[in-house]
């Protein structure tokens, strides 16, 4: 019996210093957990400020390391013969900016949710509207059976409050990306009636990317023609006798505005009968000033150049009349069986975190009113923009602020700054050439603003092929033969991060300093 109770006892012992310890090493566990989490943090703020960003699954290593940047913590910065490639128009940039901003436009979408091939569409018309607004809310309603209904709205409202395309009464009809809704304009543009293929056109130099997208299925319907200025001469001086056959060619004319490459605003050039696309991708307060709201038959818009989003595949039309609306749309059906709805939702939530910094700033749902004071006034400018509180801000502040287009207009700024002061003066005894551009009166910021184009339209005035010449200093561009002109013209994408803008820079400033 005192056996047995000498048993319990240290039994009961046992157990309790055994759950104690289980206590204690579960407590350990939970700070060394939390450790570690605060650890990372530290860590990624650490790499993304250096040469990297965090890995979004860490399996394959800490961090993933930019172009010229190397080392576990990705700070050892690689030598003159790392390789800068400027080639594409990806907007990385931005990175930064939604870093810290990144709880506002996360999105989260559950396994079970938007499985279906159609997106969630508009509420029902009231059964108190009258017989025809029903018919024609139903009508706007099913256009585009493949786009979330919320998505529409945002693009409204944020056109609405940029001041840089007019919606109301227009169509909008989404895409995957700019490019497919360029294709889709091709197909509800021309006419299979048609005895040849339209005729496309645009001014050069023109979007690299149309002549191949434009030409890749060989299409019936349309050809690339090239540069229009080329095809309204010879439509001038075809043979009077031949005129009821020039009657009968069609064309479809493009205007990209802001041009991709030079950053020009662009108009039509033919005025003839043909219908045009406004290609208005850049037509934002952060790369140009905002004049007045964009009023054309068809207009495309893309999230990659607005907000920075490439990887998200989202753009959007807004177009005039409803029966081109209606075929873009079959071209999207045919095409991709519409638009990924994932992408739409990210896409719905970025549009809204946007729209909310512009209103947290006094954008609220309309411009901010350009300044009463003489604008040809110096000291009146000077005081205009010391009362402007974006003008003391830095570019930190602005994201903080979320102030997007501020922060885009601040960074694109000096970085057109920085880029005029390492090429020189752009005249013909010098390395290199840059186009002057004139400041404007922008009604988005309320005062006049000079163009920052999202690309450099550079000039080698002393070599014959710009793009070679680059090249072998490991700078990688695009040649002006891709844009309808000649190989001495290159252009450089300015959205690249900016430890690579930092280096091209430097190398173009080696290039043009004297031996």
């Amino acid at each position: 019996m005192q056996r047995n109770v000498v048993l319990i006892t240290m039994s009961f012992l046992i157990d309790s210093l055994f759950g104690r310890l289980c206590y204690y090493f579960n407590k350990w566990q939970t700070n060394q957990a939390e450790e570690e989490e605060e650890e990372e943090e530290v860590t990624a703020d650490h790499i993304v400020s250096r040469g990297g960003r965090p890995r979004v699954s860490s399996a394959d290593g800490v961090c993933k390391c930019h172009a010229c940047y190397g080392g576990p913590d990705c700070s050892c910065q690689s030598g003159p013969e790392c390789i800068i490639d400027l080639d594409h128009g990806d907007p990385t940039m931005y990175e930064a900016y939604w870093l810290v901003n990144d709880a506002s436009s996360t999105t989260v979408i559950p396994g079970w949710q938007r499985m279906s091939y159609f997106a969630a569409a508009a509420a029902a018309p009231a059964a108190h509207t009258s017989s025809s607004s029903r018919v024609e809310q139903q009508e706007q309603a099913v256009a585009v059976w493949f786009m979330e209904h919320e998505l529409d709205v945002q693009i409204r409202a944020l056109h609405a409050v940029v001041g840089n395309a007019i919606t109301e009464g227009r169509h909008i009809v989404v895409g995957t990306g700019s490019t497919q809704l360029y294709q889709a304009a091709l197909y509800a543009l021309s006419s299979p009636e048609q005895s040849k293929p339209t005729s496309v056109i645009s001014a050069a130099p023109y979007y690299s990317s149309y002549p191949v997208v434009t030409d890749y299925l060989r299409s019936a319907l349309f050809r690339w023609a090239g540069d229009a200025t080329t095809f309204k001469l010879q439509q001038q001086s075809s043979d009077p006798n031949a005129a009821e056959e020039e009657e009968q060619q069609q064309y479809i004319e493009l205007v990209t505005s802001p041009n991709n490459p030079d950053g020009r605003i662009q108009h039509a050039v033919v005025n003839g009968s043909g219908p045009v696309i406004h290609d208005l991708a850049y037509y934002w307060p952060h790369y140009t000033p905002i004049t007045a709201p964009a009023d054309h038959d068809l207009m495309l818009f893309t999230l990659s150049k607005c907000t920075g989003h490439a990887g998200t595949r989202i753009g959007w039309a807004i177009v005039k009349d409803a029966a081109v609306a209606k075929k873009m749309v079959k071209f999207v059906e045919l095409n991709t069986i519409g638009v990924s709805q994932d992408s739409q939702i990210r896409a719905t939530q970025i549009l809204k975190a946007v729209i909310q910094g512009c209103n947290n700033y006094g954008h609220q749902g309309n411009r901010l009113q350009p300044q009463e004071a003489d604008q040809d006034s110096a000291n009146s400018n000077a005081n205009a923009a010391a009362a402007d509180p974006a003008d003391q801000m830095t570019i930190s502040q602005h994201i903080q602020n979320q102030n997007l287009f501020h922060y885009g207009h601040s960074i694109m700024s000096y970085r057109w700054n920085r880029l005029r002061a390492a090429v020189g003066s752009s005249s013909s005894s010098s390395t290199f050439s840059l186009l002057d551009f004139s400041p404007d009166q922008c009604t988005f910021f309320g005062k006049k603003t000079t163009p920052t184009p999202a690309f450099a339209w550079l000039q080698c005035n002393k070599e014959v092929d710009c793009e070679a010449f680059l090249k072998a200093r490991g700078i990688i561009s695009r040649s002006g033969r891709h844009f309808g002109v000649g190989p001495e013209f290159v252009r450089l994408s300015m959205l690249e991060r900016s430890h690579s803008f930092e280096l091209v820079v430097q190398r173009l400033a080696s290039c043009s300093s004297p031996a």
